[in-house]
């Protein structure tokens, strides 16, 4: 939530402005700013970007590469994929029934066969882990370049939950902190926009004598703001300057209002005509709203995502909304892979499909990192009840966009798509191949104040990536 004091006597330096929950970790913004402005003064230069930007799809719960990028159609019944299968537009490879839009981008698209988290458990690994630092993915990017866009006052490192788009879906958590900023300083956390939907309704006014509630007369305080602070603009130091900047510039409300968008491009985001008739409330998560949620939120929050990295923004997680949604063990909490694809894998398909085209029609792909995985994978066998369960050794994972070959599949996974026979790669490899997309890591390597992200760069990026 982010608070605006208006004193009641004039604007001092003391009151003028208070933005101490804007969503980073409760620092104000002028704090913000006077630790970017102490980076990059102590280093006495910044760090080149290549002006590449992320956008990081977390498929929490563990996506199955059986039904989704690796179908094993040849493997016997009961390993291999659950339903059809999907021809791509590489010769040779397969999607699961639920990719149809995605299979058609096949061309477009880096599928990687031989990816393994190593990692079995319900955390939001590789978005915060020890391939990491143990901070946000993004953190690593706000270390460098400071929390703040310098020229678009937009903030560095964002993640989106459904709520940043659906004020009336369930309200999505993540299995760990995606705020985690490990050692890196709290002034690296991303923000996270609050549980309302477009920014400026998620903005309460603390004022003396009356409360604004709609969105009008909360522009209209903004307006009133903007008078009387820019006569004295001069007079405030240049972090209170900069704070300023971004709270009456409106350059992250801007981005988050998709009301600004064009409808045509709003519509194809959306995805809440996948949502399954009953929301899949045979199981405790369908009837907590999730598999509903994520429908109906989905796309629209590929969308906020594309508007963000469009005006500056580097980082960009977007949850795929609810804890779990793709864990599919087929027991009282989550449903089958049957009734668990037909509930997740349709708006998942349509979402990142519609971002792809999107980037592409407006020159951006080349310039974006699209990132697509889980925490995990699952087992090679279905188990008694129509599920699978958690697994280490292999993991789905999409590439596309900046520094990444179109039309290409990394490694091999073994016949029954349970570990990596060819090319292996794990999260280290994925971390790295974001830091050589994102910086130059060349100069990086220089700051020996960067010596631990220079570090993580060292292991080479993915095969026929960046770097």
């Amino acid at each position: 939530m982010l608070t605006v004091q208006s004193p009641p006597q004039g604007m001092s330096r003391r009151h003028w402005l208070t933005i101490g929950a804007l969503g980073w970790a409760g620092l104000s913004l002028e704090s913000l700013f006077r630790c970017q402005n102490a980076v990059a003064e102590s280093s006495g230069k910044r760090l080149d970007l290549t002006g590449k930007s992320v956008i990081f799809i977390h498929q929490q719960g563990g996506p199955s590469q059986y039904e989704t990028t690796d179908p094993k159609p040849n493997a016997a019944m009961g390993i291999r994929t659950i339903g059809t299968i999907l021809p791509t537009r590489l010769p040779g490879h397969w999607f699961g029934e639920t990719y149809a839009e995605l299979a058609k981008l096949a061309d477009k698209l880096t599928i990687v066969k031989s990816y393994a988290t190593q990692n079995a458990e319900h955390n939001i690994r590789p978005m915060v882990g020890p391939e990491s630092l143990q901070a946000n993915l993004g953190s690593l990017i706000s270390r460098v370049v400071g929390p703040i866009d310098s020229r678009s006052l937009i903030p560095t490192n964002v993640v989106l939950f459904a709520q940043s788009v659906a004020s009336d879906v369930a309200k999505g958590s993540a299995r760990g902190n995606l705020a985690a900023t490990g050692a890196l300083g709290s002034q690296t956390a991303p923000f996270i926009p609050g549980g309302g939907g477009q920014l400026q309704k998620n903005l309460k006014l603390n004022l003396t004598l009356e409360r604004f509630t709609d969105r009008s007369a909360l522009l209209q305080q903004f307006d009133s703001l903007r008078r009387r602070v820019e006569p004295r603009y001069a007079d405030y130091s240049r972090e209170q300057q900069q704070a300023m900047d971004v709270l009456l510039g409106g350059s992250v409300a801007n981005a988050l209002d998709l009301s600004q968008e064009d409808p045509q491009i709003l519509a194809q985001y959306d995805t809440s005509a996948t949502a399954i008739p009953d929301g899949g409330k045979k199981v405790a998560r369908g009837r907590r709203g999730y598999y509903a949620g994520h429908a109906r939120s989905f796309g629209k929050a590929l969308l906020q995502a594309r508007r963000l990295v469009e005006t500056g923004c580097r980082f960009v997680t977007v949850h795929t909304g609810y804890e779990g949604i793709w864990d599919m063990h087929a027991d009282t909490e989550n449903l089958n892979m049957a009734d668990g694809m037909r509930a997740v894998g349709p708006a998942f398909d349509r979402g990142l499909a519609c971002l792809i085209r999107d980037l592409e029609t407006r020159g951006m792909l080349d310039d974006v990192l699209v990132i697509a995985t889980g925490e995990m994978g699952r087992t090679p066998r279905i188990n008694r009840n129509g599920g699978r369960d958690h697994w280490a050794r292999l993991t789905p994972l999409i590439l596309a966009g900046a520094g990444v070959s179109r039309g290409a599949v990394i490694g091999q996974s073994t016949a029954d798509g349970g570990e990596p026979l060819s090319d292996a790669v794990n999260s280290t490899h994925l971390v790295s191949t974001i830091l050589h997309t994102t910086l130059d890591v060349g100069q990086m390597r220089l700051m020996p104040e960067l010596a631990a992200l220079s570090k993580l760069a060292e292991t080479p990026p993915i095969p026929g990536t960046a770097g």
